[in-house]
């Protein structure tokens, strides 16, 4: 049956802490590393070093400092604590949702070939977007959001070449496979009419989209070498007829029938992003690494349809009004033995969304990164990695009310965190 016959509130919008490959990015849902060595240096230095295939998803251009052919494999586990906590401005029942993040595994391949002296070419398979949220059923949010998920994986063939000694550019065009999903609970007592357990709605759909990898390597001297990367943004189209099950208030019905539509449409796009990063050798034993990054995230905050059939109208289009985020970040690597490597990095996102416009299906806000790592050389043809990163969001406040009722939804998110741990392997040959 369509959407017209159908009410809820179906929040299209996404969160920012889920992913399929690593950890989060706070500043959205973009992902920084996807269980490389890097991993371990909160994107400190990602854009100017060049040690292992993954460099490809960070800067094209450094696949020119690879030599022969490198594999690069790669897994994580996400483990999360996002537990929402009423106050009392709360006006729903049910519970508090529990853990609407507890874990989530992830994998990544990259692959880099030296053509020659000059050109390079690479192959990545990764996952650097996504969501993954579940709350239970009956919490006192269910109304705005029940479960969501987005993942989007990336495919990007790769080219690189040297035009100078010091300048190295790259490109990788990218293709993304996405899938969305969303599950939200209809309220059927509305007005106090009638006493019936609730509906929902289920939305799930999948698309691809393509966006452009662009990137400039050049050292300034032979302790020095700096990065600047471009990622275009991706447009994704999520379209479907709605799952909906037992509905049966007649006000929910009335008004959803003025809307004549068949399905519903959903725009999201993946934000363009820039970073710029310095490498530079302090000594033999010492490299020192930092990172300043942008993100497009205004863009993203239109992203088409809401269906709120508690309001006396029904809209298409749902503004969270998002905006732009930064990031910084600084990090070290030292070089312990001539077999064991030790990176560290500390980095800040700031919130692509304002305490007063935080919502339960996408508690974005700022967040301090801790990471370590360490890569041992096992022999002249294999390196093995492990690395853990703390992202810390503290405490996020919530508010939301429905248009019609009035009723607010209010609560915190207490130091609300990520746990990840990432490790692989690389083979040169």
């Amino acid at each position: 049956m369509t959407v017209s016959r159908y009410a809820c509130r179906l929040s299209v919008s996404v969160l920012a802490l889920g992913l399929l490959s690593s950890n989060a990015q706070a500043g959205g849902i973009l992902i920084y590393e996807a269980g490389q060595e890097g991993n371990g240096l909160a994107n400190a230095g990602a854009a100017a070093l060049a040690t292992d295939p993954s460099v490809l998803m960070s800067n094209p251009a450094g696949l020119t400092e690879l030599k022969g052919t490198q594999i690069s494999a790669n897994g994580q586990l996400i483990l999360g604590h996002m537990r929402f906590s009423r106050d009392s401005n709360n006006q729903f029942d049910g519970n508090e949702g529990g853990n609407a993040l507890q874990y989530l595994p992830g994998a990544s391949l990259f692959v880099s070939h030296q053509i020659d002296d000059r050109s390079a070419i690479g192959f990545g398979m990764y996952g650097n977007f996504g969501l993954a949220l579940d709350y239970d059923d009956d919490w006192a949010g269910r109304y705005f959001n029940q479960e969501a998920a987005v993942i989007g994986v990336s495919f990007q063939p790769t080219l690189a070449h040297k035009f100078t000694d010091d300048l190295s550019i790259g490109i990788g065009p990218r293709i993304m496979y996405a899938y969305y999903r969303n599950e939200t609970a209809i309220n059927n007592n509305l007005l106090g009419l009638r006493d019936s357990p609730d509906g929902q709605l289920e939305y799930k759909d999948t698309d691809v989209g393509a966006g452009i990898n662009l990137g400039l390597l050049y050292r300034l001297s032979e302790r020095t070498q700096i990065g600047l990367a471009y990622t275009s943004k991706i447009d994704l189209e999520f379209k479907d007829s709605p799952s909906v099950r037992k509905v049966d208030n007649p006000i929910i019905n009335a008004a959803l029938r003025r809307l004549d539509v068949d399905s519903l449409e959903l725009d999201m796009s993946v934000p363009q992003t820039v970073l710029l990063s310095v490498a530079h050798d302090l000594s033999p034993q010492w490299k020192l690494l930092g990172s300043l990054g942008w993100q497009d995230w205004s863009q993203f905050g239109e992203i088409g349809v809401e269906v709120d059939a508690n309001a006396a109208d029904v809209t298409r289009t749902a503004d969270r009004k998002y905006k732009d985020t930064w990031h910084a970040s600084m990090g070290a690597q030292y070089q312990m033995t001539p077999r064991l490597r030790w990176s560290m990095g500390l980095g800040y996102d700031s919130s692509a969304v304002d305490d007063k416009d935080r919502t339960v299906d996408n508690p974005m806000g700022e967040a301090w990164r801790l990471a370590t790592g360490v890569n041992y050389k096992i022999d002249e043809g294999l390196d093995v990695h492990a690395a853990y990163t703390l992202v810390w969001l503290g405490d996020m406040d919530v508010e939301q009310t429905k248009s019609r009722s009035g009723e607010t939804l209010s609560g915190t998110y207490r130091n609300a965190a990520l746990h990840i741990i990432g490790g692989g392997a690389t083979w040169r040959f």
